[in-house]
């Protein structure tokens, strides 16, 4: 699958899960295509668990004045930390009748922090000038930022870590920071939900799609409440938080975890896991599928948490509502 191996307790390398791992997923089905695959290809059972969701921008008026200021080639730099400020900045550019691609100017520079975003963007026809090669974060993209390097957009959550910002304005960039989106309990609101603004890509799925989602047998869903007596019951034995808003959820609805490993998506993740009080078991190398899917093999590679034969299935089992 293209991921390193894990180590394991004899020295080798592990590849798979224990047999019989159950992997808790906090995100929405929509969201958690790409790990579910992965998690099956290493031998894991998924579950997911949507704690958080998205919904546009409470102040739309400031979103709009930097949007139709970028179009006109107001700033330097773009700088985009998530696909889902992607998403939002492409509603922006529907509203206009346009696509994102055709709205940035052909001289603006556009920076990503981690590889998830620089391909969202590359497939939306964005080319992407600068991303952090080894640490794939706000601090990489800071330890390789070109100084003086003028005015910057910086379209972000409602919840941002504000160290981005500050970071750049002191290698002396002149940065607009703007909320795109606001970060919600799950569901968001449907008159609310960013993916409501969502444009088509394509009217029609080609073959290619439909094989690949004739593939993708959905995960089941739980509810929190579920969620907690199946960790409770030491039938999960890993759950994977990909923002610190979900590592906060985690706490909030699961916690205490017992002998489940938590693993995270990136180190501001097992940040603040760590501050909440949350063992962090293992951080993904790459904010990716692969590296969490990694990272969960690790976390598991230790004879306490493998998989105990009698945990029966549960009536958790059964998704909590239909998947797509």
């Amino acid at each position: 699958m293209g991921r390193h191996s894990a180590p394991s307790a004899d020295g080798t390398r592990a590849t798979r899960a224990p047999a019989g791992a159950r992997v808790l997923v906090a995100r929405s089905p929509d969201r958690a295509a790409e790990l579910v695959t992965a998690l099956r290809g290493a031998g894991a059972e998924p579950l997911l668990l949507p704690l958080i969701d998205f919904e546009i921008a409470s102040d739309q008026h400031s979103l709009d004045v930097a949007f139709d200021a970028l179009g006109a080639g107001a700033y330097a730099w773009l700088v985009v930390s998530s696909v889902t400020t992607v998403q939002a900045l492409e509603a922006k550019a529907a509203e206009r009748g346009t696509t994102l691609s055709s709205w940035l100017p052909g001289n603006l520079l556009v920076a990503t922090i981690g590889p998830a975003t620089r391909h969202f963007l590359e497939s939306r026809g964005v080319a992407v000038d600068l991303s952090p090669t080894g640490q794939k974060s706000g601090a990489g993209l800071l330890d390789i930022w070109p100084e003086h390097q003028g005015s910057v957009l910086l379209p972000q959550a409602d919840i941002a870590d504000p160290r981005l910002r500050r970071g750049l304005v002191a290698r002396g960039a002149s940065v607009q920071a703007v909320t795109a989106y606001r970060t919600v309990d799950y569901p968001a609101d449907p008159g609310r939900s960013l993916a409501a603004y969502q444009p088509a890509q394509r009217d029609t799925p080609t073959r290619d799609d439909t094989d690949r989602d004739q593939r993708v047998q959905p995960a089941a869903v739980l509810t929190p409440a579920q969620a907690k007596a199946e960790v409770d019951a030491g039938r999960v034995h890993a759950v994977v938080a990909a923002s610190p808003s979900a590592a906060r959820r985690i706490q909030a609805d699961l916690a205490p975890l017992g002998p489940c490993r938590f693993v995270a998506i990136g180190r501001s993740t097992a940040a603040e896991a760590e501050t909440l009080g949350l063992a962090v078991a293992a951080v993904a190398d790459e904010p990716t599928a692969s590296g969490l899917v990694d990272a969960v093999i690790r976390s598991l590679a230790g004879p306490s948490s493998a998989p105990h034969p009698s945990a029966a299935p549960s009536a958790a089992e059964t998704p909590a509502k239909d998947t797509p």
